[in-house]
């Protein structure tokens, strides 16, 4: 069974644009929402697409199954998306031997940087950089699903 296990936190000033990869523009919609699962499909500006199920409640640790699909077949699901289309930028930063990936949100979300990194165990303590701010593991209106699915979070959010 796959595990994603994670940390998310906001990300405080623009330093980490130095160590950062050139980015990947991302596309996702959620097909299919429930109090503790989602099917969740993303277009990648590289081409890629893929189609995920997320199964769980907790806020570090969920079941995750990630399928590669036809991009032109997730072009499609995503014109039948429940909410809102999110829009961001990924990149990727290198960092103490963990992988942090830094989302830049355009469109409703525009303005916010969430900074995420993916653990091996709900035991990992990574070195946390100096350019991540405050700690928003848990918080529902961070959650992408809650984001595509919630006026009251753009607003929430926009307003931080």
């Amino acid at each position: 069974m796959a595990k994603e296990i994670e940390r998310k936190f906001l990300v405080s000033g623009k330093r980490w644009r130095l160590v950062a990869d050139p980015g990947v523009s991302i596309k996702q919609g959620y097909i299919v929402t429930m109090d503790d699962r989602s099917l969740r499909v993303r277009t990648y500006g590289d081409g890629r697409a893929c189609l995920t199920v997320k199964i769980g409640r907790a806020a570090l640790s969920r079941d995750e199954y990630e399928f590669e699909i036809d991009p032109e077949v997730a072009n499609d699901m995503l014109t039948q998306a429940v909410g809102t289309v999110l829009e961001k930028v990924r990149y990727e930063v290198e960092h103490k031997g963990f992988t942090w990936e830094i989302d830049v949100y355009g469109g409703r979300y525009s303005g916010l940087v969430v900074a995420e990194v993916e653990l091996d165990s709900e035991t990992d303590r990574p070195e946390i950089p100096d350019w991540v701010g405050r700690e928003v593991t848990g918080e529902d209106r961070y959650s992408n699903q809650v984001m595509a699915l919630s006026v009251e979070a753009v607003e929430t959010l926009n307003a931080s």
